[in-house]
C-alpha cells in the first residue's frame, strides 16, 4: 500500500472530534442520558477522546462502553479462521440510554449493522445514533453517520488509513492504495 495523501493531521482530528463533541451536546440537549459506545478497535479511542472532548465542555464525563463485533459480522466464515474476540465491555445498562456508536471509517456500513445487532442483544436503548471520523462512501447498506469528522469521496481502489497515538503512535488520516 502507498500513501496518497495524509488528508487529517492530528490538529484536525482534534477540530473535528470538538466539533461532533459541540454537535452530539446541542442535538442531545445536553449528556445526562448518553453514552459513547466505541467500536473495536479504533472506534474505543476515539470514543475516549471524545468523552474528554465533552468533559471539557459540560463538566460531564458520559459512560463508555467497548464493543467486539466480531461475532456478529457477516462475513465471520471467511474471517473465522483469523477471528480474535477480545469481547465487549458496557459496563451500564443501555435501557433508557442514547447509544453513540463510534467508529473510524463508515465504508459500506457492514460495521455498523454488526454493531447495531450487538448493542439490541445487550438491551434496547432509548435511541441509537452514529459518529464516525471520516465517511467515504460507498454504502452497500441504508446507514448513514449522525455525526460526521470528514467526508472523503473514495474510489474502491482506495483505502482510508486511521493512525491513532494509542493504537498507532502518530495521529493522522491518511488515504491510501491498495
Amino acid at each position: 500500500m502507498k500513501a496518497k495523501a495524509v488528508i487529517m493531521d492530528e490538529q484536525a482530528i482534534g477540530r473535528a472530534l470538538t466539533r461532533i463533541s459541540h454537535e452530539i451536546i446541542e442535538k442531545n440537549k445536553g449528556v445526562l442520558d448518553i453514552a459513547l459506545v466505541g467500536i473495536k478497535s479504533r472506534g474505543v479511542p476515539l470514543a475516549r477522546m471524545l468523552a474528554d472532548k465533552i468533559q471539557e465542555i459540560e463538566g460531564i464525563v458520559p459512560e463508555i462502553g467497548v464493543l467486539d463485533i466480531t461475532l456478529y459480522r457477516d462475513d465471520l466464515t471467511e474471517k473465522s479462521q483469523s477471528a480474535v474476540v477480545e469481547g465487549s465491555s458496557i459496563d451500564f445498562d443501555v435501557a433508557q440510554k442514547v447509544i453513540i456508536l463510534v467508529d473510524d471509517v463508515l465504508y459500506t456500513g457492514r460495521t455498523v449493522r454488526a454493531a447495531l445487532d450487538a448493542i439490541i442483544d445487550i438491551g434496547r436503548p432509548k435511541r441509537i445514533q452514529l459518529a464516525v471520523l471520516i465517511d467515504r462512501g460507498h454504502r452497500e447498506l441504508p446507514i448513514r453517520a449522525d455525526y460526521v469528522g470528514k467526508n472523503v469521496p473514495t474510489s474502491k481502489t482506495e483505502m482510508i488509513k486511521v493512525a491513532l497515538a494509542e493504537t498507532d503512535g502518530r495521529t493522522s488520516v491518511d488515504i491510501v492504495d491498495l
